[in-house]
């Protein structure tokens, strides 16, 4: 990666002006910190160097990295990221953007007494799903990692999708200009009757109306990923999370963007039932699956089972399209406009200014030396730190690192 070129590329941040107070998770790629910079509270991933440059097409890294880069520039939607800052060193390159104090869906869905959710609250977090989607898709973008650990809550307990290193940019199937981005404008009475539990009225919410042009319950963190970043109207990567890659990339028969909306119904099974769908006990297992059982819809049929359903349609051509899913009887009376503007979301986190500021009279942590220690001395092969956490942790350096960070390892969110 050209360093001079992307630093002036992108909004320049300097590693000596962050303070690191605690590690937020880590995954294949790289580790997120929970930094100060000023008076900001940022999220920064950081991605090693040396790591990259060890695989068999670093090239391949480097895309990607400047793909995630480029897209979270772009984006200007409230359920987004956005770039706030780029840098690099001898050692790493990194990225901030916004925190998210809520954590993840996935803990926050087994925090729940039955391990999963009303329906009430599927619908809210859905709708709100939805519209991000749409969003990507209207630039362009097909998502194609979407699972619970990619879904942060926000402070004021509305969603934000993050990472993007295995999206893809592909035709636009719909006219930019034809999308309707959530405003605070909207009529918020009628939303009121499809999301009875949650109190409406200003929310303060910054609503973004410019357009610019191995899981820790058990399944294996798959992201399967060729590194793909051109534009055409499919793609033939095999990317994703095994349990919730569609059919068509199994198949190798190429992508689009109904790929999202195939995940998104893996996603709302296992929000109301607990579990993903075709969950086999390996990976073949699980493909096979996906490719030739009907997901176990347990109890009567209602609204959200049957959206499921449409949605876990194995041929990608017969799969409900946006227009679908907005209009289907699941979402009867809600007015998208209005979603972001719910000011009292089903979960809104708790603060943690006392603990940040705890953290702030600690001494820090050594950003370079910390993502050192996890990639290039623990010799911990990658896609296997689920596999240490459910096991002995002593047998993974890096599981010393998290613990060094002073950060409870079940808060830890994996991207």
């Amino acid at each position: 990666m050209d360093d001079h070129h992307t630093t002036n590329q992108y909004p320049p941040l300097d590693l000596r002006s962050l303070k690191a107070l605690s590690v937020l998770g880590r995954g294949a790629k790289g580790v997120a910190f929970l930094v100060r910079h000023g008076d900001q509270t940022l999220a920064l991933k950081t991605i090693s160097k040396s790591s990259i440059e060890k695989n068999k097409k670093p090239e391949d890294g480097l895309r990607r990295i400047r793909f995630e880069l480029d897209t979270l520039k772009e984006l200007q939607h409230p359920l987004l990221p956005t770039l706030r800052g780029f840098l690099s060193t001898e050692k790493i390159v990194g990225f901030a953007m916004e925190y998210c104090s809520g954590g993840d869906l996935n803990s926050l869905r087994k925090k729940q007494t039955e391990k999963s959710f009303s329906d009430d609250i599927i619908r809210f977090y859905a709708a709100e799903l939805v519209l991000a989607l749409e969003y990507l898709h209207g630039l362009g973008i097909v998502y194609r990692d979407l699972k619970p650990e990619n879904v942060l809550i926000q402070e004021n307990g509305h969603l934000m999708l993050v990472d993007f290193d295995l999206s893809k940019k592909l035709s636009l199937k719909k006219p930019l200009q034809n999308q309707q981005i959530p405003s605070n404008r909207a009529d918020k009475s009628a939303t009121k009757s499809r999301f009875p539990a949650f109190l409406l009225c200003k929310s303060g919410f910054p609503a973004k109306n410019s357009v610019n042009s191995e899981r820790s319950d058990g399944s294996e963190s798959s992201s399967l990923n060729s590194g793909e970043s051109g534009s055409e109207s499919k793609s033939n990567s095999f990317v994703g999370t095994q349990d919730y890659v569609a059919p068509e990339v199994i198949t190798g028969n190429g992508h689009d963007f109904s790929v999202d909306w195939w995940n998104l119904g893996v996603l709302l099974y296992e929000m109301l039932y607990g579990q993903t769908p075709f969950r086999g006990s390996n990976r073949k297992e699980t493909f096979y699956r996906i490719l030739t059982k009907s997901p176990e819809m347990v109890g009567e049929q209602t609204p959200l089972r049957d959206l499921i359903g449409k949605l876990l349609e194995k041929e990608p051509e017969k799969r409900i399209s946006v227009e679908g899913i907005k209009g289907h009887e699941f979402f009867q009376g809600v007015v998208w406009e209005t979603v972001v503007e719910i000011s009292r979301p089903p979960f809104i986190p708790g603060g943690r200014g006392e603990e940040i500021s705890g953290l702030e009279r600690d001494v820090g942590i050594d950003v370079e030396d910390f993502v050192e220690r996890v990639f290039c001395d623990s010799g911990v092969e990658v896609g296997k730190e689920r596999d240490l956490e459910k096991k002995d942790e002593k047998k993974g350096v890096w599981v010393d690192a998290l613990r060094d960070s002073r950060r409870n390892l079940t808060d830890l969110l994996v991207f």
